[in-house]
């Protein structure tokens, strides 16, 4: 194994030990022209009515109070 792949697995070992794991995500570039392009039109025939309401439920369960403390 070569010195980099032995640190590697090394690091990997000891992020387990402390309970994380590694992930990879494999995302658009949006530095593309196509990818802008493709989603532009995708954004383009979205329901504005029904994004309208997605977007009030996220609003709605994410705000919140905090409860009053008494004594104050």
């Amino acid at each position: 194994m070569t010195a980099t792949a032995e640190r590697m697995r090394v690091m990997r070992e000891r992020r387990r030990g402390r309970g994380l794991r590694e992930l990879r995500l494999v995302v658009p570039d949006a530095r593309l022209a196509s990818v802008r392009k493709r989603v532009a039109a995708q954004v383009g025939r979205l329901d504005r009515r029904h994004e309208d309401d997605a977007l009030s439920w996220i609003e709605a369960v994410s705000e919140f109070e905090a409860p009053a403390s008494s004594g104050q």
